[in-house]
């Protein structure tokens, strides 16, 4: 690459090795053929993640229509190659690709029922799914016989730069746009704080949903505790986690109800660096946070420490009742919502703890109460439900909250796939079923009643819930000391507050160096190994893995050679129209078998076509250009 664009080597030069690390995202990469030389053309595809929750690691050209597409891996852990999100640009009109997405880590997918990638272009912001015809999951003779995902695609608008995600994609700034558009609104029953700071220094922020007369120090309390995000592929969880939210500020009976009785804690990104990185499941340093609330590192895993101290704080406070604790995440196999519960010896807690679900499952069409299940598995076992469900109060609920990164039933067999709204709605309805469990009985709103809070209302409590937090800080900064004094008790009453809670390691790399990036996690990861070694704990297999690991890829093909479609045999893409192709056994058991690579629920024989549309443009109908499908 160079002044911009791909050049073959000068005379007396031998052509490079194409590298099969994948371990940083492209930017502004452009592909053209081998060969190539001189500025790149209308048509040469330049394809962009280095952007915040951007994810895509390597791009081969194949043939004029077709590109292989690699995952880059999470940061510090290649086990994991699930989520990507690229745009792509300088394309000509009508102009036909399919894109190969060759190195996913999970085998079971819900591609393979008839999920499909998510696309958005500049003049139209509105996320779709590509239709479910023009997608197919396969094995791959060229790529040792993994699963690959393919999908053909054609652009339509010249100056439009296109946008291609596993699904709807939520990065942080969606989540800070939404915060300041509710601070603007000053609300006396919304407040917005920061917890504490991730390693890379992002913010951790934490949002109470509840009436004033609530926040006093000395009032008895209920709390409902919900996080989301610790995963930070699973983007549906987001959107979950907002329609909860909106329907709470909502100016309706309801929601009034709601807020009077009931103290609401959201923290909506609880992974804000691997969601800015655009990891499937890992923060920075390759942990799976999911895995680590028994005893999370305060440096390592800041945000998983400084939630748990809260959620502790919360349970030995005689003033508080916490009610409910749920995590929402987001499933790549399973279809609908449905809830995760746990095992209780108790028999009354066991049964205490099905009955939101029963509730949820009356009011949301989409949840599915076949699908949820109570377990204790070794394997959770250092999940959020199953830690806090040993540590809490039995008075406590835990639950995980899933729903589907595709679609969900009906009760009439119809598969209607998810959009953002309907993810919404699904926080909307859980809201709407905390009244039921609470039986509430909504009251008119009069119109006396203020909304909108006066400065030095607000202020004062919003200084009562700083202190709450602030309170936490400190119990963990005086553990910390002690713990590293040998126990011994050093802390002042004269001493200043800490003003915020942060990582015990601040020195950050410049982010467009892969090498200072590299250094810097092995800086954390050798400061980790010295940390558990004076506590005689010996270090795990995941906390001393190799930073940006390699993998291993074969050399590039054309996938499609072996169907026969030739460049001008490229299909077009159909409106939006998704059905679900049902699988009979016998499918089921040929695709464990077939070596053709566009074989299983669209199969493709040599000499045949994929079925076109009438219709040359996905977003637009050429019959009226004016009207967005």
């Amino acid at each position: 690459m160079r002044n911009g664009y791909s050049e073959s080597p000068e005379p007396g030069e031998t052509e490079p090795l194409v590298s099969e690390e994948v371990v940083g995202n492209v930017s502004k990469l452009c592909v053209v053929p081998p060969g190539y030389r001189g500025p790149p053309r209308r048509g040469h595809l330049i394809f962009d993640a280095n952007f915040e929750s951007g994810n895509l690691g390597r791009v081969d050209y194949i043939t004029e229509i077709e590109y292989d597409v690699f995952i880059r891996p999470d940061t510090c852990n290649p086990r994991f190659r699930v989520w990507f999100y690229f745009t792509v640009e300088n394309v000509k009109a009508d102009q036909r690709v399919i894109f190969n997405i060759v190195n996913f880590s999970k085998t079971k997918s819900l591609y393979r029922e008839g999920m499909s990638p998510v696309v958005r272009s500049t003049s139209r912001q509105k996320w779709q799914r590509v239709p479910g015809k023009n997608v197919f999951y396969y094995k791959c003779p060229d790529h040792r016989k993994n699963y690959v995902m393919s999908f053909a695609f054609q652009f339509d608008r010249e100056d439009d730069v296109y946008e291609f995600a596993y699904c709807y994609p939520y990065p942080n700034k969606r989540l800070t746009n939404w915060i300041a558009k509710q601070d603007d609104r000053n609300l006396d029953y919304f407040y917005a704080d920061v917890l504490c700071e991730t390693v890379q220094q992002r913010n951790l922020d934490i949002i109470t949903i509840t009436s004033p007369e609530n926040i006093q120090p000395q009032k008895q309390k209920r709390v409902i505790f919900i996080t989301a995000r610790v995963h930070p592929g699973e983007s549906p969880a987001s959107y979950v986690c907002e329609g909860l939210m909106e329907y709470l500020l909502e100016d309706t009976p309801e929601a009034k109800a709601l807020r009077d009785h009931i103290v609401f804690k959201f923290i909506p990104m609880l992974n804000p660096d691997g969601v800015a990185l655009g990891n499937y499941r890992c923060s920075l340093m390759g942990f799976d946070l999911n895995r680590h609330w028994t005893d999370p590192s305060r440096w390592a895993h800041p945000t998983l420490e400084a939630t748990k101290a809260l959620l502790l704080e919360y349970n030995d406070n005689p003033c508080v009742d916490l009610d409910f604790y749920i995590d929402i995440h987001a499933h790549s196999t399973l279809m609908n919502g449905f809830m995760y519960g746990n095992v209780y010896d108790d028999n009354e807690r066991f049964e205490r703890q099905a009955i939101f679900p029963k509730l949820l499952c009356n009011n949301a069409e989409d949840f599915s109460l076949a699908f949820t299940s109570f377990n204790k598995d070794a394997v959770k076992a250092g999940t959020g439900r199953r830690f806090l469900g040993s540590c809490l109060s039995p008075r406590s609920n835990c639950y995980t909250l899933e729903v589907s990164f595709y679609s969900y039933t009906t009760q009439s067999s119809q598969v209607i796939p998810y959009t953002v709204d309907g993810y919404i709605g699904l926080g909307r309805n859980v809201a709407k079923t905390f009244l039921n469990y609470y039986q509430l009985t909504p009251q008119p709103i009069p119109p006396t009643v203020p909304t909108v809070a006066t400065g030095v209302n607000k202020s004062k409590l919003k200084a009562h819930l700083r202190d709450e937090v602030l309170m936490v800080h400190r119990q963990r900064a005086n553990s910390n000391k002690s713990s590293q004094l040998g126990g011994e008790q050093t802390s002042s009453k004269n001493s200043p507050p800490e003003p915020i809670y942060k990582p015990a390691y601040h020195e950050l790399p410049n982010s467009n160096s892969t090498t200072s990036l590299q250094s810097y996690i092995k800086q954390l990861r050798s400061k980790m190994a010295r940390e558990l070694s004076q506590k005689q704990v010996p270090p795990t297999k995941e906390m001393m893995c190799t930073p940006n690991s390699t993998i291993s890829v074969p050399q590039t093909r054309s996938h499609l050679m072996h169907s026969g479609l030739s460049a001008q045999q490229a299909p077009a893409i159909s409106p939006p129209v998704l059905q679900k192709q049902r699988r009979t056994p016998t499918e089921e058991q040929q695709d464990q078998t077939v070596s053709s690579p566009l074989s299983g629920r669209n199969s493709l024989q040599p000499g045949r076509r994929l079925e076109t549309s009438k219709h040359a443009n996905y977003f637009i109908n050429p019959q009226n250009p004016d009207n967005a499908l």
